[in-house]
C-alpha cells in the first residue's frame, strides 16, 4: 500500500521526511543528560523542543513558504494578525515534553495544516518507535511503521455501541472529571478498561481501535491536538467539544482548547 502523493501543493514525502528529521534531532538530545527549563505556563522546555522546531520551520520555509505558521515554540502571533488566516501550519515540535523528560518514549512530533478553522492534514510521529500517522481529514488515515510498511487505520464502531470500552487518558494529566466519565460508563452497564498514554498518541490509539474513547477533560492548547485531530478524522472518528458536541475549532482568539471527547 502507498500513501497519496500530495494534498493540494503540500507533498507528503517531503513533509514526512521533515517530521522524521525533527525526530532524529529529538533523539540525539534524548540520549544525553539534557537540562530542562520551565516556561511561564509551568510547562517544561528542552533543547529538543527547539531543535525539532527549527527543522520543521526549515521545511515550511523551503516547501510552503506562502503558508503562515503557529508553533508552540515560536513567538506568539497576535490575534489581529492571524485572525484573517484561512490556511496555516500549526506545529507542536515535541508534544509530551513531560514524557520526554521522564524518558518513557511516549512523545511525538506534530504538524497540521489548518483550513478554515479545521485540520485538513496532520502528521504525528513517535521517534522512539518510528511509527508515523498521516491523517487526511474525512478521507483516510495511514500508519507507516519503522520498516516503511503502510497500512490504513480505521475505527468504525462507536464506544456507545460496545459492551466493553477501553478508555484512554493522559499519563501525566489524569483529572477527576475523567474518572467521573469512567464511572458514568460503568453505571450504564459498560465493562471499562483503563489505558494510559502520553502526548497525542492517545488519539492514535483510538484511531487504531486499540482504545475506544479519549475524554480529554483538562486543559490543552490548539497545537497539542491539531495533527492528531486530523488523524482521528481520517480514521472515521470525531473530536467534539465535551459540552456543546461541536467539532473543535482552530485559530481562536484564545488558543486554549475546551474540554473534548475523541470518539
Amino acid at each position: 500500500m502507498q500513501i497519496p502523493t500530495a494534498y493540494k501543493e503540500v507533498e507528503f514525502l517531503p513533509l514526512i521526511d521533515a517530521v522524521k528529521s525533527a525526530g532524529e534531532e529529538i533523539l540525539k538530545i534524548y540520549a544525553t543528560d539534557f537540562s530542562v527549563e520551565i516556561k511561564g505556563d509551568d510547562s517544561p522546555l528542552t533543547a529538543a523542543d527547539q531543535a525539532a522546531n527549527a527543522v520543521l520551520m526549515e521545511y515550511v520555509e523551503d516547501h510552503t513558504q506562502n503558508i503562515p505558521v503557529i508553533s508552540e515554540e515560536n513567538k506568539e502571533v497576535a490575534y489581529d494578525e492571524r485572525k484573517g488566516w484561512n490556511r496555516f501550519w500549526l506545529i507542536d515540535p515535541l508534544d509530551g515534553t513531560k514524557e520526554f523528560v521522564k524518558k518513557n518514549g511516549e512523545f511525538t512530533v506534530n504538524i497540521a495544516l489548518i483550513e478554515n478553522g479545521a485540520p485538513s492534514i496532520g502528521v504525528v510521529y513517535q521517534p522512539t518507535t518510528g511509527d508515523i500517522y498521516l491523517g487526511i481529514s474525512n478521507e483516510a488515515t495511514y500508519k507507516i511503521d519503522a520498516t516503511g510498511e503502510v497500512s490504513k487505520v480505521k475505527n468504525e464502531t462507536h464506544y456507545s455501541k460496545r459492551d466493553e470500552v477501553i478508555v484512554v487518558a493522559s499519563r501525566s494529566h489524569l483529572s477527576d472529571e475523567v474518572m467521573a466519565f469512567v464511572e458514568d460508563l460503568k453505571k450504564r452497564g459498560k465493562k471499562v478498561e483503563f489505558l494510559s498514554a502520553g502526548s497525542s498518541l492517545k488519539f492514535c490509539l483510538v484511531a487504531e481501535g486499540k482504545a475506544h474513547v479519549y475524554p480529554r477533560l483538562g486543559p490543552t492548547m490548539e497545537w497539542d491536538t491539531a495533527a492528531a485531530h486530523a488523524v482521528a478524522l481520517g480514521a472515521g472518528l470525531n473530536v467534539l467539544h465535551a459540552e456543546t458536541n461541536e467539532p473543535l475549532k482552530y485559530n481562536k482568539e484564545n488558543l486554549l482548547n475546551p474540554y473534548f471527547i475523541v470518539e
